[in-house]
């Protein structure tokens, strides 16, 4: 079950941390959040850094729901309504379904700081928070993922 204690997971980014408060809020008891209990316009703090994916099983696959409009912009590419394998880069690709399987695996929120380039080859540095969903509020069907960029990374 979740901690419920933003500190456990070293989430450094303010709107990161309101996101995993607001996470935690809507489980209202349960081991994880549906969809169903929150409104978008109630994230209007994070939502163009917010993305939706669904998690797909048999055999497991992501779909982007929702990708993010700000990451659509530093990708180059929106990805909503297509599947992780679409992703530019196989290294970053490689990297973003770890980091999902990891969230699906342990059955918790994950938190990670990562280097990044943009789609022009500029180096970035970001946090990223991936929260598991669950219409039954215990089967993760969807995970909601949020990115917050930190500025150029110090080193290329």
């Amino acid at each position: 079950m979740p901690d419920g204690s933003a500190g456990r997971l070293d989430i450094r980014e303010a709107r990161l941390r309101r996101l995993y408060r607001d996470w935690n809020s809507w489980r209202h008891g349960r081991t994880f959040p549906s969809r169903a209990d929150f409104d978008p316009l109630d994230l209007k703090y994070i939502l163009g850094d917010l993305t939706l994916i669904d998690v797909l099983r048999d055999p497991p696959r992501y779909v982007f729901r929702l990708h993010a409009t700000k990451n659509v912009d530093r990708l180059g590419a929106d990805l909503t309504g297509k599947e992780l394998a679409w992703m530019p880069g196989a290294e970053l690709r490689d990297t973003v379904r770890a980091h999902y399987e990891r969230v699906v695996t342990t059955r918790a929120p994950v938190v990670q700081r990562r280097d990044g380039l943009l789609s022009e080859g500029r180096p970035w540095i970001y946090e990223i928070l991936v929260l598991p969903l669950a219409a039954d509020g215990e089967t993760i069907d969807m995970l909601m993922a949020a990115l917050v960029w930190n500025g150029p990374a110090l080193s290329t």
